[in-house]
């Protein structure tokens, strides 16, 4: 993951550095998808036998599945700090926790001083969104408006974090199909906008803010960064997905992540900016089954297909 980060954060800066034969429409658009602990052969692409991911197969078949691939962590905020940073968690301030991640009441968060992918890109021009789970810290002086990105949406921590009182004890409770016992928030900015919401319409949700930061880009280049709750537990789908795959809940959720990356590569599509952007899919840090380790697993895509001069897609393990 770090080779790949590095690699499209110096495209970044070759793009936004000052070079005098860059026009600002010469600019590549950077957009990273990530999934939340879906594990290496949880997509058709790597060989899963019934869970449907057409989107994600056409990425891979069109430019670069990955199948060396690794996580800087195997849990949420130390991965996640890395994916952001390029550097490994022990140097960017975000291993040294009791519980390996952060909960909704720690103080901590990425730190200030730690460089970004969308500070680095906002410096050159570039338009930054985050959407989805954050997990580098839930109070405004740590959320995505403080580290580079324009504008947030979504999840502060993991979707599990906050349940609600009349929860069941026990490990069994992430597996109860009950929305009203989590109270994870959704975030807009640094303002809190919903304290219990309806997480069957969390993929939906995420997946209609990144169209519209897509369609309001103009003419400046972008810098996406989509983070989705699932398929960490507890795992909810959407009406038009549950029930409609092989493979229980967990592939109904999955299922629909794919229907969502197809409308973020549509969105991208439909307003000529495919030539010119690079798509990527991963996990953070692989499954949540704990019987797996989970440090060496990583399912990724990469769509530098449409760069000029170049003809790549994939997916990363």
């Amino acid at each position: 993951m770090i080779r790949l980060l590095l690699i499209v954060l110096m495209s970044g800066w070759c793009a936004v550095a000052g070079l005098q034969c860059c026009r600002t429409g010469d600019r590549p658009n950077f957009v990273i998808i990530y999934a939340d602990d879906l594990g290496y052969g949880d997509l058709s692409c790597y060989g899963h036998p019934t869970i449907r991911t057409p989107n994600l197969d056409r990425m891979a078949a069109e430019g670069m599945r990955f199948t060396e691939f690794y996580s800087a962590a195997e849990v949420c905020t130390p991965s996640r700090a890395a994916l952001l940073t390029g550097r490994y968690p022990v140097r960017n301030g975000m291993r040294h926790n009791r519980f390996r991640v952060l909960r909704n009441n720690s103080e901590g968060g990425l730190p200030r001083g730690e460089t970004t992918i969308a500070e680095l890109l906002r410096v050159g021009g570039y338009r930054t969104a985050a959407v989805g789970k954050w997990h580098l810290g839930h109070l405004p002086e740590h959320l995505p408006p403080q580290h580079g990105f324009d504008r947030y949406f979504g999840m502060p921590y993991s979707n599990d974090m906050l349940p609600s009182a009349d929860a069941p004890a026990g490990r069994g409770e992430f597996f109860v199909e009950q929305n009203d016992y989590w109270k994870t928030p959704l975030i807009r900015g640094t303002e809190v906008v919903d304290t219990a919401p309806d997480q069957r319409l969390l993929t939906h949700r995420y997946t209609e803010e990144a169209e519209q930061f897509i369609r309001e880009s103009g003419d400046r280049p972008f810098f996406l960064y989509v983070a989705h709750n699932f398929p960490h537990v507890p795992l909810f789908a959407s009406a038009e997905f549950r029930e409609k795959s092989l493979a229980g809940i967990y592939g109904d959720v999955m299922e629909e992540l794919d229907w969502s990356v197809g409308r973020i590569l549509d969105a991208l599509r439909s307003r000529g900016l495919a030539k010119n952007t690079l798509v990527v899919f991963s996990s953070d840090n692989g499954p949540w089954l704990v019987l797996i380790r989970t440090e060496a697993l990583l399912g990724c895509c990469v769509t530098a297909r449409d760069l000029p001069g170049k003809a790549a897609c994939g997916c990363l393990a």
